[in-house]
């Protein structure tokens, strides 16, 4: 069959939308098609409803009207009596469709307006997905791009399919484009929004460093070295954190390159940031020395509950730790996730003899003992009056000066000072109106009932109700930074897994769970394990 012109054209306009647009041909032949419909509407009413097909191989269009096989004919422009429809179809039934063909139309200069728009709309919004699929799809990706425009100091970036935006706040400081620029950046995110999609490119984010050195060292593009963190101050200086699968691959070596080659390319990109390469090691006390660099440490203090390091230097060596507007002490942390506390050596010793002071005192009012034996004590070690009324009485009597009837004095007097705080505390917690049944936990002291009080927690429903991160805190990280909230138990040296423990008691004895409950995941573990 002899195809005509009309119908040529109509392929070749497919085809061409389709391949400047990069989009499926069936899409524009399908937004074809709705368009046709809207203006044979007008052509027969719009009640009418018509169905238009092209043929994708032929260009061949063919009309027709749908007709709902119905009982009671009320619109007639859409509907057909079931004898009417069995006269053209005997299978017909009611709820089908039946077919009618339609004439071909004329365009009007209305209605070709009116396709036009459905065709442009329907090839956009085609349009606009493909480029979100393509995308999403590269979040985590470097891409190289042309500059379009800057607009308020954001930059408008062409990437060839798409376009694209880096906010200034997402810019290296100092650095400025212009039109027609060349740029490099990280793709972080990609969403759907009413004007299309947005596609946000970032230069200071720690991935687009880690990206560049994957350019840069093959070791990291093959896996064999890993960056196993990663702290930036975008322009300035930043910290890179490696490891290597291989000890016979120095991952420090091999980032920084022959004579600096491979760290100077990425310096180079990044606009003459300084970069310290670390080796990381799961010692923490190791990482923060070397992430602290080029100052000397002198002693690293781990507080591991609350991921805090007190670090002490030599005095002449703080400046260097902290480094200019505490910049170096920063990313250290920042590389690490801990929070760092930087000393000199004279400000601990100034506070370790504060501390003492401070034992000493406390010995001395709780105790009843003169200032000597206070001294004695908090010499010895001992930090609170829990210690001396819960060791054993030998060790206080194995100090020197001290025997067995003074250690047993000197115990006595702790447990009863401790006794009379837990009144006070029992007696506040009744004012509170927290339950006597709460004491049935194991771990919960009388002070733990009073903090649980001032939060509302006063049952053991109350307390079933809790989650751990209520009662211990909890950390979030977003972008290296370390946000700390601190839980009801702040003042109380309760691990996570304790107070975990706590719940489930509470929520045992509250009948939320059972014994089997406990029982059953432990069983389904031991089953799995290998033997």
């Amino acid at each position: 069959m002899a195809v005509s012109a009309n119908r040529l054209e109509l392929l070749q306009i497919a085809d061409a939308v389709a391949r400047e647009k990069s989009i499926d041909r069936m899409i524009v032949i399908e937004s074809m098609q709705d368009a046709i419909e809207k203006a044979a509407k007008t052509r027969y009413g719009a009640e009418t409803n018509v169905r238009a097909e092209i043929n994708p191989r032929t260009g061949e269009l063919r009309l027709w009207r749908l007709l709902e096989v119905v009982e009671n004919v009320e619109e007639f422009g859409r509907q057909i009596s079931l004898p009417d429809a069995k006269a053209r179809n005997e299978a017909a039934k009611l709820g089908d469709f039946v077919t009618e063909p339609l004439p071909p139309i004329e365009f009007g200069r209305i209605a070709a307006q009116s396709a036009k728009q459905v065709i442009v709309q329907k090839v956009r919004d085609a349009e606009r997905d493909r480029m979100y699929e393509e995308y999403v799809n590269r979040i985590g990706e470097i891409v190289n791009g042309t500059v379009k425009r800057v607009e308020y100091g954001n930059v408008i970036v062409d990437l060839g399919r798409g376009e694209a935006i880096i906010r200034r706040d997402e810019l290296i400081p100092r650095e400025t484009y212009r039109y027609g620029d060349r740029v490099r950046a990280y793709i972080y995110d990609v969403r759907r929004e009413q004007r299309g999609p947005q596609i946000f490119l970032s230069r200071t984010h720690p991935q687009f460093m880690a990206k560049l050195f994957m350019q840069e060292v093959p070791e990291i593009y093959d896996g064999i070295i890993t960056i196993r963190s990663i702290a930036r101050d975008p322009g300035s200086r930043a910290k890179i954190a490696v490891t290597s699968s291989d000890s016979s691959i120095d991952p420090v070596g091999a980032c920084v390159g022959m004579r600096g080659s491979r760290v100077q390319a990425v310096v180079g990109e990044l606009q003459g940031e300084k970069i310290d390469i670390i080796p990381w090691t799961d010692n923490i006390a190791d990482l923060v020395v070397s992430a602290l660099q080029p100052a000397d440490v002198a002693k690293v203090v781990l507080d591991e509950q609350a991921e805090r390091i007190e670090v002490v230097v030599p005095d002449e060596q703080l400046s260097l730790a902290i480094g200019r507007r505490g910049q170096n002490v920063r990313l250290a942390s920042q590389l690490i996730g801990w929070d760092i506390d930087i000393l000199t050596e004279q400000e601990e010793s100034e506070r370790r003899q504060k501390e003492f002071t401070e034992r000493s005192t406390l010995f001395m009012q709780a105790l009843d003992v003169d200032e000597m034996v206070a001294q004695l004590l908090a010499s010895e070690g001992f930090s609170s009056v829990e210690e001396l009324a819960y060791i054993d009485v030998s060790e206080i009597a194995s100090i020197q000066g001290f025997d067995d009837e003074t250690a047993t004095e000197i115990q006595n007097r702790a447990v009863e000072y401790l006794a009379a705080i837990q009144r006070a505390h029992d007696e506040e917690r009744k004012q509170l109106g927290v339950e006597d049944e709460l004491y049935e936990i194991a771990g919960l002291s009388a002070a733990m009932l009073v903090a649980l009080g001032k939060e509302g927690i006063k049952t053991v429903e109350d307390f079933a109700g809790c989650a751990s991160d209520d009662l211990v805190g909890w950390v979030e990280r977003k972008d290296s930074e370390v946000k700390r909230f601190e839980g009801t138990f702040k003042d109380f040296p309760v691990s996570r897994e304790e107070a975990e423990e706590m719940i489930l008691q509470a929520r045992l004895k509250a009948g939320w769970i059972t014994e089997a409950d406990l029982a059953g995941p432990a069983e389904e573990a031991a089953e799995g394990a290998p033997a």
